[in-house]
Parts: structure tokens; sequence; C-alpha cells
């Protein structure tokens, strides 16, 4: 298996995937990461698997999804703002499959909406969906904005707020908008959005896994986190 940061500097979002099944021992450990995610988050982590009609739709073959048969879920049976929650977690799950060698695509609303619900209960809220299998390529990196626009830096700073930052830059966010700025006080991290949109907390969530990942979580600690 990759290392974390090999993960996360080869993770590219991935729409055309192979017919090829994911393997039992890589689901049982998706499926095991996918019930820590739940517990420690208290949302729902579903994992769907071998399923063709979840991204059967005009909006899936309009967002370029093709032979998506795997997916997971993240829901939540509370109304109360969970987004950035999801995006931390949701991204756990991504840069795992990434190290067990599969692809993956955050898909806000290129899915079968009705289709996907039929695996949540009924009070739970749909916060998004993410396509899953082996691509039929490895993605094209996005273009990151100058990293002078999305963090503090220091000549003094240490390696594990670098290697941090280095991660958040290479995170996924909503049409590749990096929202968000990260800046540091001694050993106290902060990353802030820098805009509004419906998809800037969960893009944040996103951001602070892979800065988490990157860093070190032993290394630092939150200013402020809903994680």
């Amino acid at each position: 298996m990759i290392t974390t940061m090999q993960a996360i500097r080869e993770r590219h979002s991935v729409r055309a995937y192979k017919e090829d099944p994911i393997e039992q021992s890589v689901r049982e450990q998706l499926d095991e990461e996918a019930l820590k995610c739940s517990q420690e988050s208290g949302l729902t982590f579903r994992i769907v698997y071998d399923d063709e009609k979840g991204f059967d739709s005009a909006l899936a073959h309009y967002g370029r999804f093709r032979n998506v048969r795997n997916y997971i879920l993240i829901a939540a049976s509370t109304k109360q703002n969970v987004d950035e929650k999801a995006g931390y977690y949701g991204e756990r799950l991504v840069i795992l499959a990434q190290q067990l060698g599969l692809n993956t695509c955050w898909a806000a609303l290129t899915f079968n909406k009705r289709e996907v619900r039929k695996h949540l209960a009924a009070d739970e809220r749909l916060i998004i969906v993410i396509s899953l299998g082996y691509g039929v390529d490895q993605g094209h990196p996005h273009r990151s904005k100058d990293i002078g626009k999305l963090a503090e830096l220091r000549q003094d700073d240490p390696q594990w707020y670098r290697d941090g930052v280095e991660a958040a830059l290479q995170a996924p966010t909503a049409v590749n908008q990096q929202k968000f700025h990260i800046s540091r006080q001694d050993d106290l991290v902060s990353i802030l959005p820098g805009g509004r949109g419906t998809l800037v907390a969960l893009d944040l969530g996103i951001v602070k896994c892979n800065f988490e990942l990157g860093a070190g979580g032993e290394n630092f600690r939150w200013e402020k986190s809903a994680v």
C-alpha cells in the first residue's frame, strides 16, 4: 500500500471506470473505515457496491460519469450544519481508497437521486455522493492558486506545517475554487473559508483532512473546527 502523502499527491478526480469488481479484501477495509467514520462523526457513511443505477441519469451523463458501479453515500439524520464533518471524514475514505488502488470523484448533483436514496433511511438527509472504482485512467492534476493566496507562510515555519499546506493544496474543492486560507500561530492552526457557497463548508472539511494527514495530527491543534 502506498503512503498517505503519496495517495494525496496521486489522487485526482476520475469519472470513468472499468467494469472490474472491487475485491472482497478491499471492500472489507473500506467498510471498516466507513464504520469508523460513522461512529466518530455521528453521520452515516455507506458504501454501495455493484449498483449501476446510482449514476444512471441525464445529469450523470452530462457530468461525464461513465460505468459507475460503486459509490459512497454520506448522510445525516440531523438538519444541523454537518457538512464540514462530511467533507473531513469523506476525504479520509477517499484517501484510503486511493491507497487501495481505487479512484474516486465527489459528486454533489450528478447522480440519480431517487436511486441512491433507496439506500438511506427516510429521515436521513443526503449530503454528498462519491463515485468509486478502478478508473480507466488516473485523472489529471488540478491547477492550484498561488500558494501565497491560500496560506500564510514564514521562513521559520516548521516542516510539519509546510507538509500540511502542501497536502491541503492537493485537496479537491467544488469546481476547483479553493476558497480557504491557512494560518499558524505556534502549534495553533486555522483554516478559514474564503467565501460563501453551498459547498464551502464541505470543502473546508476536505481541506482540513488533507492538512491533518500531511502535517500529522500530533504536531498541532486546530484553532476552531467542527470535526
